[in-house]
């Protein structure tokens, strides 16, 4: 979208629609809210439809993709990347389960309701979009075919689900994404005239300000974990993989950033046969800073609509999201279209908790991919070392 001659981002778009959203909200007749609210209710319809298909389309052939012609390297960066998602998620778990409890506030109403929604307007109708298969049939299905396609000599499904991630992608570029920002709008406009928005919006505050705070933290471990394998000055590690941290901000996108990635990792004294491979690649596997994001939120929404927060829970939540954020598409906002199949069905996240879950993820956007691109500096650092090591034993 184009204000006159600045475009305007996809961060810009949802804080206008959750602004307009509480605004319109103050004054407009609730026959004309619902019909926004009609909208979200076919919106929503329309993604339960779609996240199977999306959790194929790109599980799938990302897998496959990563199987092929798989060595030693390639195995020990993926695993390393994993790893480092893994403890993203749980460093959040840990760190959200101490800090929550004293920064937000259970509200009593929601909590008291097996459905949200009740306090809220309906739609004028609703139109049925039953999905072909259930969250867990698509990923199961995934795994499956994404291991078949690595091990086949056949190129035929290969090229198929290529072509199939395609369509997911232009499908999420250009129609789901664009619909976001009115789908907020939506959600915002029926939140004020519910009169829940303002518990919401310091919610969004607070949780924004405590995942910052995280991502700091993360990074210094890692690369206080990289420094200390490559024995090298951790701090002088960080400092120089700060450029590509600012251009992720701007940039909002991974891949888009990868030629400053590589730059800097270059100046961290990684070589260049290592940097090359393990740069593009982490770019599209290591996802530490979006799963911090998605973790936390998840935990904000659940607190202060008073249901449980497990670590068995989270744990099986956590250890698929991150194979759900290897096939993340690069546009922002792609990492949470991943993740919505799973909040749904392993945490049980209805149509409401999603919009706040997809407005709270986008408002820390650049924030997240900065995180991502920064850590995987680190992981260079420490498959340099790894890869050195090897070679001399060879030797």
């Amino acid at each position: 979208m184009k204000i006159g001659k600045i475009k305007v981002s996809l961060l810009g778009k949802v804080v206008i629609a959750i602004a307009a959203g509480v605004l319109f909200g103050q004054f407009l007749p609730a026959s004309i809210a619902r019909i926004f609210v009609t909208f979200n209710s076919l919106f929503g319809n329309f993604l339960s439809f779609v996240i199977p298909l999306i959790i194929l389309g790109l599980v799938a052939p990302a897998i496959g993709e990563l199987g092929k012609g798989a060595g030693r390297l390639l195995l020990i960066t993926a695993l390393i990347a994993y790893g480092s998602t893994l403890f993203s998620g749980f460093f959040t778990y840990f760190s959200g389960s101490l800090v929550f409890p004293h920064i937000l506030s259970v509200d009593t109403e929601l909590a008291a309701m097996e459905n949200p929604e009740q306090f809220m307007l309906t739609s004028y109708f609703e139109i049925n979009m039953p999905p072909l298969m259930d969250i867990m049939t698509a990923l199961l299905l995934s795994f499956v075919l994404g291991l078949g396609i690595s091990n086949i000599r056949g190129t035929a499904l290969r090229d198929f689900f290529i072509d199939f991630r395609d369509i997911i992608n232009k499908l999420i570029e250009s129609v789901i994404i664009p619909l976001l920002p009115l789908h907020i709008f939506g959600i915002f406009l029926n939140m004020t005239v519910s009169g829940k928005v303002v518990e919401i919006i310091a919610m969004f505050v607070k949780v924004i300000a405590v995942i910052f705070v995280l991502h700091v933290l993360l990074l210094l471990i890692q690369f206080l974990i990289a420094g200390g394998v490559s024995r090298k000055n951790p701090f002088r590690l960080l400092r120089n993989m700060l450029p590509a941290y600012a251009t992720a901000l701007g940039t909002q996108s991974s891949a888009a950033t990868i030629p400053v990635t590589l730059r800097q990792t270059l100046k961290n004294g990684v070589r260049e046969s290592i940097a090359v491979f393990t740069v593009p690649l982490c770019a599209t596997i290591h996802l530490s800073g979006s799963t911090m994001k998605i973790v936390a939120c998840a935990m904000a929404i659940l607190y202060i609509t008073g249901q449980p927060i497990t670590l068995d829970v989270f744990a099986g939540f956590i250890m698929m999201l991150g194979v759900a954020m290897v096939a993340a598409p690069g546009v922002p906002g792609g990492a949470i279209m991943a993740a919505l199949g799973l909040l749904q069905s392993m945490l049980g996240f209805n149509d409401m908790q999603q919009a706040q879950m997809i407005a709270l993820y986008i408002a820390m956007d650049s924030f997240g991919t900065a995180c991502n691109v920064t850590g995987d500096g680190a992981i260079a650092v420490v498959v340099d070392r790894i890869a050195g090591a090897e070679e001399k034993g060879e030797r």
